[in-house]
């Protein structure tokens, strides 16, 4: 495989590239934890623009160790003081379990995946709830973030805060 032609789309950006030159602050004052998945735009979902917010994404949205890490440092070093947890409709990670997605891909690989936390879950609110709790009560951010948790509807472009 080659990554020829997003390189020659990159020279295309680049030559009409205009917002360098600013710091790493998150102007808005957001982060946002959402999904990987491509049908979400975390900045233009919100009327927010280059620079304004940290997005840090993973599969399912779900709150990592890294990402809680990326929480932190966006609330004490970014200027971070509202953070939002967005999971979305129709979510790979929320139609099973792990052990479901461990055997599609032991199906199609013949690969033992016991060893990776893949934190799929069927019940969409009670992650969203277990990781709004596990980013509010960290010492590091609490007092420092407000934090919500929401829905994305991948289908209507709406955004529901739930918690």
């Amino acid at each position: 495989m080659s990554f020829d032609d997003l390189l020659a789309n990159n020279e295309g950006y680049a030559r009409t590239f205009t917002d360098g030159g600013f710091d790493g602050i998150a102007k808005a004052g957001v982060a946002m934890v959402t999904c990987m998945d491509s049908r979400i735009e975390p900045l233009a979902m919100l009327g927010l623009r280059l620079g304004d917010a940290k997005i840090i994404r993973t599969p399912g949205g779900r709150v990592t160790s890294p990402v809680l890490t990326g929480c932190v440092l966006s609330a004490q070093l970014l200027q971070v003081n509202r953070i939002m947890i967005v999971p979305h409709t129709r979510c790979a990670m929320a139609s099973g379990t792990d052990a479901d997605i461990r055997r599609k891909i032991a199906e199609r690989t013949g690969h033992d995946t016991s060893w990776i936390d893949f934190g799929a879950h069927p019940d969409q609110l009670e992650r969203l709830r277990a990781d709004v709790d596990m980013v509010a009560s960290h010492p590091l951010i609490k007092g420092y973030a407000e934090i919500g948790g929401f829905m994305y509807d991948v289908d209507t472009g709406r955004l529901t805060q739930l918690i």
